[in-house]
């Protein structure tokens, strides 16, 4: 690192990736500092500055040594920084330690028999709560929040009626249940259902996918949709819906094909938009039919709101939200992209699943590309074609946005 450059990064201070210290900084904090990055987006720890950004410099004795051994016998799954030594004047050089973002998280300090868990929170380290744990072990996968059992739910939370349908009509399966045991036995073997404790309950990717009321028993299921005649968000709004049910329709399959006898949220919400993504004609063509005008191409919108279900963080108890706006479609789906996925991977065509169940059911009905790269062979390209604009991606740490300009 050049010097100017690292006067640059003190100059601006310490934020979420940047933390400064003193040299003599106990092995306890340090390690705290570096899980704390780590955890987030990785970042520097710089050694031989102050809190208010005065260089101090360097004393220890073999600091880069002490700092590899804090490094190996605190932290935990190891950790392999970048370590390197910037001098600022004759007399005053600063260390810095530079490591990317965890793959392997949860990373952990070990304070005797403990290990605790910290976050960077803008530009402090806390100790991380219940509900950020369960995400660092969601995106180390560790944990797997799809099957984990839902309070209150049994057997009887599920539609049986879609249950046949998918597991005679859509798999294909030569043995559909015919008895309570057959059909608990199969379901807890699909991951649909779960046992703790001797009591079975449904998983959160059984009730999502074919819960007769999902939402009384999952505040943060289903979607919620709404409609505004501006460009942002006003009091009054033209639509406010939330939609509950599941994910997937009832078909009846025949040689010819499939038709749709009820359907899910998925079909359910293209109906609830289409007032307001679309305009029809005020004349009759020659076959006495209205033709409608799209806003927005109706396989993209699909893949995206797709996506959100499949994808979404449920240890986030936020509903995904779908906002209808005079110039965009915007789709906001809780939680951060999913391990080392970035917008420019996922544009790509690379695949990379949370919810790997939900994700295997849709494929099978035909909700998602085969392949799993919708967003690289729909939405990009019918944007592109239809309404001369791509699609727009936010990240945060708390949701993916994927906008969908009204083009010209």
């Amino acid at each position: 690192m050049l010097k100017a450059e690292l006067l640059e990064i003190i100059a601006n201070g310490e934020n979420s990736g940047v933390e400064f210290k003193r040299d003599d900084i106990r092995t306890e904090q340090l390690a705290r500092e570096i899980v704390a990055l780590a955890n987030f987006q990785g970042g520097k720890v710089l050694l031989g500055v102050e809190d208010d950004g005065t260089i101090s410099g360097i004393n220890r004795d073999n600091l880069e040594e002490w700092v590899m051994n804090v490094i190996q016998d605190k932290i935990h799954p190891l950790i392999l920084p970048f370590y390197e030594e910037v001098r600022i004047e004759e007399d005053k050089t600063v260390a810095v330690i530079t490591f990317p973002q965890g793959i392997s998280k949860p990373y952990v300090v070990r304070e005797g028999a403990a290990e605790r868990i910290y976050i960077r929170v803008g530009s402090t380290s806390r100790l991380a709560t219940r509900e950020q744990q369960m995400r660092l072990f969601e995106l180390g996968g560790m944990l797997h929040t799809e099957v984990m059992p839902v309070p209150r739910t049994d057997i009887t939370c599920l539609d049986e009626a879609r249950l046949q349908n998918y597991l005679r009509d859509i798999i294909k399966d030569p043995e559909v249940p015919n008895t309570p045991a057959e059909w608990e036995a199969r379901l807890l073997g699909l991951g649909f259902l779960t046992e703790v404790g001797g009591k079975i309950y449904c998983t959160i990717a059984g009730l999502v996918l074919f819960g007769k009321n999902p939402r009384r028993y999952l505040k943060q299921s289903g979607l919620r949709v709404l409609a505004f005649a501006g460009e942002e968000k006003e009091y009054r709004a033209l639509l406010d819906d939330i939609l509950d049910g599941p994910l997937v329709g009832r078909w009846d399959v025949t040689e010819s094909g499939k038709i749709l006898i009820d359907g899910g949220i998925i079909e359910r919400f293209i109906e609830l938009i289409t007032p307001f993504i679309s305009l029809e004609a005020a004349d009759i063509d020659e076959n006495f039919r209205r033709q409608t005008q799209w806003f927005y191409p109706i396989d993209a919108m699909r893949e995206v709101v797709v996506n959100a279900l499949a994808h979404r963080d449920w240890t986030r108890f936020v509903d995904i939200e779908v906002g209808i706006y005079s110039d965009r479609l915007e789709v906001v789906s809780p939680g951060d992209l999913q391990n080392s996925m970035t917008i420019e991977k996922m544009i790509a065509g690379q695949r990379s699943y949370r919810n790997t169940l939900i994700m295997e059911v849709l494929r099978d009905y035909g909700y998602v590309d085969q392949r799993g790269m919708g967003i690289r062979t729909k939405v990009v390209p019918l944007m592109k074609s239809m309404n001369r604009v791509e699609p727009i991606f936010e990240v945060t740490e708390d949701y993916v946005k994927t906008i969908l300009p009204k083009g010209k």
